[in-house]
Protein backbone atom coordinates (compact mmCIF):
# COMPACT_ATOMS: atom_id res chain seq x y z
CA UNK A 1 0.00 0.00 0.00
CA UNK A 2 2.58 2.03 0.96
CA UNK A 3 4.34 1.59 -2.44
CA UNK A 4 1.14 2.44 -3.91
CA UNK A 5 0.94 5.56 -2.19
CA UNK A 6 4.54 6.07 -3.19
CA UNK A 7 3.89 5.45 -7.25
CA UNK A 8 1.14 7.46 -7.12
CA UNK A 9 2.90 10.54 -5.60
CA UNK A 10 5.58 10.05 -8.09
CA UNK A 11 3.18 10.39 -10.78
CA UNK A 12 1.34 13.47 -9.52
CA UNK A 13 4.77 14.81 -9.09
CA UNK A 14 5.91 13.74 -12.89
CA UNK A 15 2.53 15.09 -13.96
CA UNK A 16 3.64 18.60 -12.45
CA UNK A 17 7.03 18.42 -13.68
CA UNK A 18 5.64 18.19 -17.07
CA UNK A 19 3.81 20.98 -16.54
CA UNK A 20 6.15 22.76 -15.16
CA UNK A 21 8.34 22.18 -17.98
CA UNK A 22 5.54 22.58 -20.90
CA UNK A 23 5.35 25.87 -18.79
CA UNK A 24 8.85 26.78 -18.81
CA UNK A 25 9.26 25.75 -22.34
CA UNK A 26 6.48 27.85 -23.59
CA UNK A 27 7.99 30.90 -21.63
CA UNK A 28 11.35 30.03 -23.71
CA UNK A 29 9.30 30.15 -27.41
CA UNK A 30 7.18 32.98 -26.63
CA UNK A 31 10.65 35.23 -25.54
CA UNK A 32 12.09 33.65 -28.54
CA UNK A 33 9.31 34.74 -31.36
CA UNK A 34 9.10 37.91 -29.51
CA UNK A 35 13.36 38.54 -29.68
CA UNK A 36 12.62 37.54 -33.53
CA UNK A 37 9.72 39.98 -33.98
CA UNK A 38 11.82 42.91 -32.20
CA UNK A 39 14.69 42.24 -34.29
CA UNK A 40 12.51 41.96 -37.65
CA UNK A 41 10.81 45.11 -36.67
CA UNK A 42 13.84 47.20 -35.50
CA UNK A 43 15.78 49.57 -38.03
CA UNK A 44 18.52 48.01 -39.70
CA UNK A 45 20.90 51.22 -38.61
CA UNK A 46 22.74 49.78 -35.81
CA UNK A 47 24.07 46.36 -37.42
CA UNK A 48 24.79 48.28 -40.54
CA UNK A 49 26.70 51.26 -38.23
CA UNK A 50 29.02 48.67 -36.41
CA UNK A 51 30.03 47.43 -40.26
CA UNK A 52 30.95 50.96 -41.51
CA UNK A 53 32.70 51.88 -43.04
CA UNK A 54 33.20 48.44 -45.37
CA UNK A 55 34.51 50.37 -48.63
CA UNK A 56 36.41 53.52 -49.46
CA UNK A 57 34.79 56.83 -48.60
CA UNK A 58 34.81 59.64 -51.13
CA UNK A 59 35.15 63.21 -50.36
CA UNK A 60 35.45 66.39 -52.13
CA UNK A 61 37.78 68.96 -52.41
CA UNK A 62 36.65 71.81 -53.60
CA UNK A 63 39.97 73.47 -54.70
CA UNK A 64 42.84 72.23 -56.74
CA UNK A 65 45.10 69.63 -56.25
CA UNK A 66 48.59 70.48 -54.59
CA UNK A 67 46.67 73.67 -52.83
CA UNK A 68 47.27 74.32 -49.02
CA UNK A 69 43.51 72.84 -48.10
CA UNK A 70 44.32 70.04 -50.61
CA UNK A 71 47.31 68.71 -49.39
CA UNK A 72 46.42 69.57 -45.29
CA UNK A 73 43.39 67.50 -45.77
CA UNK A 74 45.33 64.72 -47.81
CA UNK A 75 47.33 64.57 -43.97
CA UNK A 76 44.26 64.15 -41.73
CA UNK A 77 42.92 61.45 -44.08
CA UNK A 78 45.31 59.43 -43.81
CA UNK A 79 45.58 59.01 -40.49
CA UNK A 80 41.70 58.63 -40.67
CA UNK A 81 42.18 55.80 -42.78
CA UNK A 82 44.08 54.06 -40.42
CA UNK A 83 41.37 54.64 -37.83
CA UNK A 84 38.49 53.28 -39.77
CA UNK A 85 40.37 50.19 -41.53
CA UNK A 86 39.20 52.14 -44.73
CA UNK A 87 41.01 54.44 -47.52
CA UNK A 88 39.49 58.04 -49.03
CA UNK A 89 39.36 58.60 -52.31
CA UNK A 90 40.01 62.14 -53.04
CA UNK A 91 37.96 64.27 -55.69
CA UNK A 92 39.53 67.66 -56.30
CA UNK A 93 36.51 69.85 -57.84
CA UNK A 94 37.74 73.47 -57.86
CA UNK A 95 35.57 76.33 -59.23
CA UNK A 96 33.58 79.45 -57.93
CA UNK A 97 35.41 80.36 -55.19
CA UNK A 98 34.86 76.97 -53.55
CA UNK A 99 31.39 76.25 -54.46
CA UNK A 100 31.32 73.93 -57.06
CA UNK A 101 32.81 70.78 -55.28
CA UNK A 102 30.46 71.70 -51.91
CA UNK A 103 27.37 71.81 -53.64
CA UNK A 104 28.55 68.60 -55.12
CA UNK A 105 28.70 67.08 -51.88
CA UNK A 106 25.37 68.84 -50.51
CA UNK A 107 22.85 66.30 -52.21
CA UNK A 108 24.66 63.37 -52.45
CA UNK A 109 23.27 60.42 -50.54
CA UNK A 110 23.89 60.58 -46.86
CA UNK A 111 25.03 57.36 -45.95
CA UNK A 112 28.43 58.07 -44.77
CA UNK A 113 30.39 57.30 -48.36
CA UNK A 114 30.52 60.97 -49.52
CA UNK A 115 32.13 63.66 -47.44
CA UNK A 116 33.22 66.82 -48.39
CA UNK A 117 36.15 69.32 -46.84
CA UNK A 118 35.43 73.05 -46.97
CA UNK A 119 36.39 76.29 -46.01
CA UNK A 120 35.79 79.39 -44.71
CA UNK A 121 34.71 80.79 -47.70
CA UNK A 122 31.86 78.05 -48.99
CA UNK A 123 31.04 77.52 -45.65
CA UNK A 124 30.71 81.63 -44.48
CA UNK A 125 31.76 84.15 -46.52
CA UNK A 126 30.20 83.12 -50.06
CA UNK A 127 26.82 83.17 -48.78
CA UNK A 128 27.21 87.26 -48.60
CA UNK A 129 29.73 87.07 -51.99
CA UNK A 130 27.27 85.43 -53.95
CA UNK A 131 23.72 85.74 -54.96
CA UNK A 132 23.25 81.72 -55.48
CA UNK A 133 25.30 78.82 -54.03
CA UNK A 134 23.46 75.78 -54.96
CA UNK A 135 23.17 74.82 -51.41
CA UNK A 136 22.71 76.12 -48.08
CA UNK A 137 25.79 75.73 -45.49
CA UNK A 138 23.25 75.59 -42.93
CA UNK A 139 20.91 73.46 -44.00
CA UNK A 140 22.73 71.09 -46.54
CA UNK A 141 25.51 69.28 -44.37
CA UNK A 142 26.03 68.20 -40.88
CA UNK A 143 29.26 68.87 -39.25
CA UNK A 144 31.62 66.67 -38.41
CA UNK A 145 34.90 68.42 -37.09
CA UNK A 146 36.67 71.77 -38.10
CA UNK A 147 40.10 70.01 -38.10
CA UNK A 148 42.93 73.05 -39.25
CA UNK A 149 43.06 76.79 -38.84
CA UNK A 150 45.82 78.37 -41.17
CA UNK A 151 46.78 82.32 -40.85
CA UNK A 152 47.29 84.35 -44.07
CA UNK A 153 50.94 85.20 -44.64
CA UNK A 154 51.66 88.35 -46.41
CA UNK A 155 54.08 87.49 -49.48
CA UNK A 156 55.01 90.31 -52.17
CA UNK A 157 57.86 89.68 -54.83
CA UNK A 158 61.12 90.08 -53.56
CA UNK A 159 61.86 92.45 -56.81
CA UNK A 160 59.87 94.98 -54.47
CA UNK A 161 61.30 97.69 -52.49
CA UNK A 162 59.09 96.87 -49.31
CA UNK A 163 61.05 95.11 -46.74
CA UNK A 164 58.79 95.45 -43.62
CA UNK A 165 54.84 95.35 -43.66
CA UNK A 166 55.07 98.90 -42.98
CA UNK A 167 57.03 99.96 -46.08
CA UNK A 168 54.34 97.77 -48.00
CA UNK A 169 51.72 99.34 -46.57
CA UNK A 170 53.60 103.00 -47.52
CA UNK A 171 54.79 101.87 -50.86
CA UNK A 172 50.49 100.77 -51.11
CA UNK A 173 49.33 104.30 -50.34
CA UNK A 174 52.05 105.67 -53.21
CA UNK A 175 50.96 103.43 -55.39
CA UNK A 176 46.55 103.37 -55.48
CA UNK A 177 45.53 100.54 -57.52
CA UNK A 178 48.91 99.67 -59.08
CA UNK A 179 49.66 96.67 -56.92
CA UNK A 180 47.78 93.72 -57.85
CA UNK A 181 47.00 90.43 -54.85
CA UNK A 182 45.94 87.20 -56.15
CA UNK A 183 43.94 84.26 -54.37
CA UNK A 184 42.22 81.42 -55.44
CA UNK A 185 39.04 82.83 -55.85
CA UNK A 186 36.50 85.38 -54.68
CA UNK A 187 35.85 84.78 -51.38
CA UNK A 188 38.74 82.84 -50.54
CA UNK A 189 40.84 83.37 -47.23
CA UNK A 190 43.43 85.27 -49.36
CA UNK A 191 40.37 87.02 -50.92
CA UNK A 192 39.11 88.49 -47.97
CA UNK A 193 42.37 88.97 -46.26
CA UNK A 194 43.48 91.29 -49.13
CA UNK A 195 40.30 92.96 -48.64
CA UNK A 196 40.74 93.36 -45.12
CA UNK A 197 44.41 94.59 -45.11
CA UNK A 198 43.24 97.72 -47.42
CA UNK A 199 40.16 98.32 -44.97
CA UNK A 200 42.36 98.31 -41.80
CA UNK A 201 45.42 100.22 -43.77
CA UNK A 202 43.75 102.79 -46.20
CA UNK A 203 45.44 101.73 -49.00
CA UNK A 204 44.26 100.33 -52.55
CA UNK A 205 45.58 97.75 -54.03
CA UNK A 206 43.99 95.46 -57.19
CA UNK A 207 42.02 91.90 -56.60
CA UNK A 208 43.02 89.32 -59.40
CA UNK A 209 41.30 86.04 -58.40
CA UNK A 210 42.92 82.77 -60.16
CA UNK A 211 40.94 79.33 -60.57
CA UNK A 212 44.23 77.65 -59.03
CA UNK A 213 47.72 78.71 -57.19
CA UNK A 214 49.49 76.94 -60.15
CA UNK A 215 47.60 79.46 -62.45
CA UNK A 216 48.67 82.28 -59.96
CA UNK A 217 52.29 81.60 -59.27
CA UNK A 218 54.30 82.26 -62.28
CA UNK A 219 52.40 85.68 -62.46
CA UNK A 220 53.44 86.40 -58.76
CA UNK A 221 56.96 85.39 -59.93
CA UNK A 222 56.77 87.72 -63.05
CA UNK A 223 55.75 90.49 -60.84
CA UNK A 224 52.07 91.45 -62.78
CA UNK A 225 50.52 90.23 -59.50
CA UNK A 226 53.14 90.56 -56.97
CA UNK A 227 51.34 90.66 -53.71
CA UNK A 228 49.75 87.49 -51.58
CA UNK A 229 47.78 87.00 -48.72
CA UNK A 230 48.77 83.50 -48.77
CA UNK A 231 48.55 80.04 -47.38
CA UNK A 232 51.80 78.78 -46.02
CA UNK A 233 51.72 75.53 -48.74
CA UNK A 234 51.22 77.96 -51.56
CA UNK A 235 53.90 80.29 -50.95
CA UNK A 236 56.29 78.29 -49.07
CA UNK A 237 58.41 77.15 -52.45
CA UNK A 238 58.21 80.72 -53.51
CA UNK A 239 59.87 81.81 -50.04
CA UNK A 240 62.85 79.17 -50.27
CA UNK A 241 63.73 80.10 -53.94
CA UNK A 242 63.86 83.66 -52.76
CA UNK A 243 60.74 85.09 -54.97
CA UNK A 244 59.03 85.61 -52.26
CA UNK A 245 59.66 88.17 -49.34
CA UNK A 246 57.45 86.85 -46.51
CA UNK A 247 56.44 90.43 -44.46
CA UNK A 248 53.76 89.18 -41.66
CA UNK A 249 51.84 86.37 -40.24
CA UNK A 250 48.20 87.56 -40.11
CA UNK A 251 47.90 85.46 -36.91
CA UNK A 252 47.88 86.06 -33.02
CA UNK A 253 51.73 83.92 -32.96
CA UNK A 254 54.47 83.11 -35.43
CA UNK A 255 54.86 80.16 -37.43
CA UNK A 256 56.78 77.02 -36.59
CA UNK A 257 57.87 76.87 -40.22
CA UNK A 258 58.47 80.58 -40.25
CA UNK A 259 60.12 81.16 -36.84
CA UNK A 260 62.06 84.66 -38.05
CA UNK A 261 58.58 86.19 -39.90
CA UNK A 262 56.70 88.65 -36.88
CA UNK A 263 53.29 88.75 -36.82
CA UNK A 264 51.35 91.74 -38.11
CA UNK A 265 50.52 93.24 -34.49
CA UNK A 266 54.98 92.92 -33.98
CA UNK A 267 55.15 94.11 -37.31
CA UNK A 268 53.60 97.03 -36.73
CA UNK A 269 49.80 96.76 -37.75
CA UNK A 270 47.67 96.03 -34.65
CA UNK A 271 44.46 94.48 -34.94
CA UNK A 272 44.92 92.42 -38.66
CA UNK A 273 44.16 88.65 -37.96
CA UNK A 274 43.06 86.74 -40.67
CA UNK A 275 43.31 82.71 -41.16
CA UNK A 276 41.61 80.37 -43.47
CA UNK A 277 39.57 77.06 -41.76
CA UNK A 278 39.23 73.54 -43.21
CA UNK A 279 36.40 71.64 -41.45
CA UNK A 280 34.79 67.92 -42.34
CA UNK A 281 31.13 67.36 -43.06
CA UNK A 282 28.40 64.84 -44.73
CA UNK A 283 25.44 65.87 -46.26
CA UNK A 284 22.76 66.97 -44.28
CA UNK A 285 20.38 63.39 -42.69
CA UNK A 286 23.03 61.66 -42.13
CA UNK A 287 22.55 58.81 -39.02
CA UNK A 288 24.00 60.64 -35.97
CA UNK A 289 26.09 57.36 -35.30
CA UNK A 290 28.26 57.45 -38.23
CA UNK A 291 28.82 61.35 -37.44
CA UNK A 292 30.14 60.08 -33.92
CA UNK A 293 32.31 57.58 -36.28
CA UNK A 294 33.95 59.99 -38.29
CA UNK A 295 34.33 62.32 -35.52
CA UNK A 296 35.88 60.20 -33.26
CA UNK A 297 38.69 58.92 -36.40
CA UNK A 298 39.44 62.96 -36.92
CA UNK A 299 40.27 63.69 -33.60
CA UNK A 300 42.74 60.40 -33.62
CA UNK A 301 44.48 62.18 -35.93
CA UNK A 302 44.45 65.89 -35.01
CA UNK A 303 45.34 64.49 -31.89
CA UNK A 304 48.50 62.02 -33.69
CA UNK A 305 51.93 63.96 -32.69
CA UNK A 306 53.32 62.96 -36.21
CA UNK A 307 49.81 64.52 -37.85
CA UNK A 308 50.61 67.65 -35.78
CA UNK A 309 54.22 68.28 -36.77
CA UNK A 310 53.16 67.40 -40.50
CA UNK A 311 50.29 70.24 -40.12
CA UNK A 312 53.25 72.56 -38.34
CA UNK A 313 55.17 72.42 -41.56
CA UNK A 314 52.27 73.89 -43.51
CA UNK A 315 51.67 76.40 -41.08
CA UNK A 316 48.12 75.07 -40.18
CA UNK A 317 47.40 74.97 -36.52
CA UNK A 318 45.12 71.25 -35.75
CA UNK A 319 42.22 71.49 -33.69
CA UNK A 320 39.13 69.35 -33.31
CA UNK A 321 35.65 71.20 -33.04
CA UNK A 322 33.21 68.99 -32.53
CA UNK A 323 29.75 68.49 -34.50
CA UNK A 324 27.26 71.21 -32.30
CA UNK A 325 30.11 73.33 -32.06
CA UNK A 326 31.01 73.67 -35.79
CA UNK A 327 27.99 74.26 -36.27
CA UNK A 328 27.73 77.46 -33.95
CA UNK A 329 31.02 78.43 -35.22
CA UNK A 330 29.98 78.36 -38.94
CA UNK A 331 26.79 80.29 -38.02
CA UNK A 332 29.24 83.18 -36.17
CA UNK A 333 31.63 83.22 -39.33
CA UNK A 334 28.45 83.68 -41.34
CA UNK A 335 27.15 86.45 -39.43
CA UNK A 336 30.94 87.93 -39.38
CA UNK A 337 32.10 88.18 -42.45
CA UNK A 338 28.63 89.62 -44.14
CA UNK A 339 29.13 92.68 -41.81
CA UNK A 340 32.48 92.92 -43.27
CA UNK A 341 31.87 92.20 -47.05
CA UNK A 342 28.83 94.70 -46.39
CA UNK A 343 31.24 97.16 -45.34
CA UNK A 344 33.73 96.26 -48.02
CA UNK A 345 30.77 97.53 -50.24
CA UNK A 346 30.97 94.18 -52.39
CA UNK A 347 27.97 93.21 -54.45
CA UNK A 348 26.98 89.49 -54.20
CA UNK A 349 27.75 87.86 -58.11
Amino acid sequence: MCSNVVDATRQVEDVRRSKDTFRADRRSILSHCAATILAVTMPSNAGANSDYPDRPIQIYVPFAAGSASDVITRILLGRMATSLGQNFVVENRPGAGGNTGTAAAAHAAPDGYTLVMSTSGPLAANKALFKELGYDPQKDFAPICLFATLPNIVVINAKLPPKTLIDLINYAKEHPKQLNYGSVGVGSSQHLAGAYFEQLTGTQLVHVPYRNIASYTPDFISGQVPVGFQLLPNVLGLIKSGDARALAVAGNERMTALPDVPTAAEAGLQGYESCAWLALLAPANIDKALVDKLYAAAQDATRDPKVRALFAEQGAKPTDLGPEDLKQFMASEISKWSEVIGKMGISPM
